[in-house]
């Protein structure tokens, strides 16, 4: 098994020795025996706050709502949202309390994936306040590769608040670096590193147990699908939320499962295969209606290209269902379309640009990104 950062705070107790601890985690914010990093830095060391990301420091929030604060039933310790209806940012009142602020969440290496945006904010504000920061450094279950297009500035938000591509090859830790560097704070960072793992491993060669950063991601497969199929949140498909396969499962009540399956199959894209699907959500999109579509099967994780399997499968349900098909409206006038948000610019739903335009910028991001980025490896 690799060892992630909280397992290593052995060899970096002085980092975190006399310190006033205040702690970003979730429920993936475990050890390799599964214990919980609240209870780890409650029971070594002063741990004085505790700050909620999307879902809740103990995972039971749902995908985007709101996150209270209160006081840890477990623990007594204050709990204070970072996920709240105003604002996902800590305050100056918050970090008063404590001298440091650890960071433990599993990441899933995707653009999309809320949690360093939090870690981004964080640093934003401790470098305001010039806190220190410590990271425990987490393993990319998705590996070193990038993929995918950068986000355009204009076009940053909480769901892409950095330029990065939408599967970026970076650890959480590395990543903390990159935005340390390139945006030239000073505040005291400190990254507790991982031990036995390189780029090169995707989740399933590490032999660590998986632990859903979300209910959204269920298992591995589903995190390596997500580049793409997240995608589907800024359409009227429904992208699997209220089944057991959210983003594995795509359709919507217009579609025809088994005609739409033999359609992508025919592509061969590598790595993956369709099979129609019949499915009725229990919340979300369509709820409680009939849907057909595909499920999507990865039959080899590392040949399969989600950004590019992803960005073709809508395009493929956008070219045979024109008269259904939509990009679903912004939620406040005058904003932005989720999808733009999303995809990190507006090219995606112009009718006028083809598919493999589209792909062409995703090689052309991804290698700028991939030299970009290469300073920053650790492993």
């Amino acid at each position: 098994m690799i060892k992630n950062g909280i397992d290593c705070i052995g060899k970096y107790d002085k980092v975190l020795r006399g310190k006033r601890l205040g702690l970003i985690t979730s429920i993936s914010g475990v050890d390799q025996k599964l214990c919980s990093t609240i209870e780890i830095l409650a029971g070594k060391y002063e741990l004085r706050a505790l700050f909620a990301p999307e879902h809740g420091v103990r995972g039971n929030v749902g995908a985007g709502d709101v996150v209270d604060s209160y006081t840890d039933p477990y623990t007594g310790i204050p709990v204070f949202s970072l996920y709240r209806k105003d604002s996902k940012r800590l305050t100056e009142e918050m970090l008063e309390l404590v001298d440091a602020v650890v960071y433990d969440i599993q990441d899933l290496g995707v653009r999309y994936f809320t949690f360093i945006s939090t870690m981004y904010y964080a640093m934003q504000a401790c470098e305001g306040c010039q806190k220190e920061m410590i990271i425990m450094d987490r393993l990319n279950p998705l590996g070193g590769k990038a993929e995918g297009n950068l986000i355009k500035p204009e076009y940053e938000s909480f769901i892409g608040a950095y330029p990065l591509c939408m599967r970026y090859g970076l650890t959480i830790g590395e990543l903390a670096e990159m935005i340390y560097e390139e945006q030239q704070y000073h505040f005291p960072l400190t990254v507790i590193p991982i031990e036995g793992w390189n780029r090169e491993m995707l989740f399933p060669e590490t032999g660590n147990i998986w632990v859903m950063p979300s209910l959204g991601m269920p298992r591995f497969e589903t995190a390596l699908l997500y580049p793409g199929t997240c995608l589907f949140e800024g359409t009227n498909l429904s992208e699997g939320r209220g089944t057991a396969a959210p983003f594995e499962l795509i359709g919507a009540p217009y579609v025809d499962g088994y005609r739409f399956a033999k359609h992508m199959n025919e592509r061969k894209l590598p790595g993956v295969l369709f099979s129609p699907a019949y499915f009725v959500p229990s919340t979300s999109k369509y709820e409680k209606e009939e849907c057909q579509g595909v499920h999507i099967h990865i039959t080899d994780i590392n040949a399969f290209c989600p950004a590019k399997t992803g960005l073709t499968l809508l395009y493929a349900f956008r070219s045979c269902y024109p008269e259904h098909f939509r990009f679903l409206e912004p939620f406040r006038e005058g904003g932005r379309r989720s999808i733009e948000l999303l995809f990190g610019n507006n090219k995606i739903i112009d009718s006028n640009i083809s598919l493999e335009e589209l792909l062409e910028s995703f090689e052309r991001d991804s290698e700028l990104f991939c030299r970009r980025k290469e300073k920053y490896h650790r492993y």
